[in-house]
């Protein structure tokens, strides 16, 4: 855990030195599409204003304050579905990678996900959380493992559980540079640096990725249009007048089994799904369906009350 922390502080200066604020333009449409014209994309249309990146930058800089609780979660299944972006609609997504939720489809609902089983400790977790696949030389590559952090990293005192049915998605599908995607960064198992775009990690070590999630809620809906305005960056410890609920930062820390180059992500490019998309593009949806219960007990106990807690959700350091 310790070492978790220092990496992701070094990664996030590194980022603060070097990487400009992101202006780019995110469709989430994911750019998914099944070979037609990305039509509905334009309703998931996203820009990260300046503010905003600079808000993701920072937050991904700020030292940890030693409150937070974990899922320990594997790959359940692959598959081109988007739940959250093309509900109802199977296979008209890109692929992506599943963790946590063994059911999870795309016609997914907190009803159905509620009703089935997870692969995450604890299992009273079952969200579902889900990537881009990943590739290496065209063939896919599962998760060795997911690690969900929830953190106290905005105002932890006020932080409250997300709220069961809560679905939203980060990250910036169709960036065409690495500034365009603040939200993810790439780094390799038990190394300092970090870049927005692929690493080529040597014999050794291990490919990661953080992705980083937003902690300010609008305190009113489960969802948006673009599945991303009702969620907000706060700004230091302060979360915007629009968005005044605060909630635990999710951090996905995920590591897979590779090292080299010849790698590149499920996509969408013109509208037609593709196997090729560079790093610069990850993205990632979460859909809460946690046993509501155990999430307020674990935010009162690990998050607000200032502890670091294993998947039991009970502290194991101070």
């Amino acid at each position: 855990m310790l070492i978790r922390r220092a990496l992701t502080g070094a990664a996030a200066l590194l980022f603060l030195a070097t990487a400009g604020c992101a202006t780019g333009a995110d469709v989430h449409g994911d750019g998914h599409g099944d070979g037609h014209a990305p039509v509905g994309h334009r309703a998931h249309a996203y820009t990260y204003s300046k503010a905003q990146a600079a808000a993701i930058v920072a937050q991904a800089a700020a030292p940890l304050r030693g409150s937070e609780f974990r899922a320990d979660c594997f790959s359940s299944h692959r598959r081109g579905d988007d739940p959250i972006v093309f509900p109802g609609q199977a296979g008209r997504s890109h692929i992506h990678e599943f963790y946590g939720n063994r059911t999870a489809n795309a016609s997914s609902t907190l009803q159905s996900l509620s009703a089935g089983t997870t692969n995450c400790t604890p299992d009273t977790d079952l969200s579902s959380y889900w990537t881009p696949t990943l590739y290496q030389n065209g063939v896919p590559v599962a998760p060795e493992r997911v690690t969900v952090y929830y953190q106290g990293i905005t105002d932890r005192a006020r932080a409250v559980a997300h709220p069961r049915g809560l679905r939203y998605v980060v990250g910036n599908a169709l960036a065409t540079s690495p500034d365009q995607n603040p939200a993810a960064r790439w780094s390799c198992v038990g190394r300092p640096e970090s870049s927005r775009d692929f690493m080529n990690c040597p014999p050794g070590t291990k490919l990661e990725n953080y992705l980083d999630f937003p902690t300010c809620w609008d305190g009113k809906n489960l969802d948006s249009a673009n599945h991303r305005d009702h969620m907000a960056y706060a700004t230091g410890q302060t979360c915007p007048s629009s968005h005044p609920v605060v909630v635990p930062r999710l951090e996905l820390l995920i590591t897979w089994p590779v090292h080299g180059g010849g790698l590149t992500l499920a996509g969408t490019r013109g509208g037609v799904n593709v196997t090729d998309a560079p790093g610069h593009t990850f993205h990632g949806d979460f859909f809460n369906a946690w046993d509501q219960a155990e999430l307020e007990r674990r935010v009162r106990d690990c998050v607000v009350a200032g502890y670091i807690c294993g998947t039991d959700g009970r502290p194991i350091e101070q």
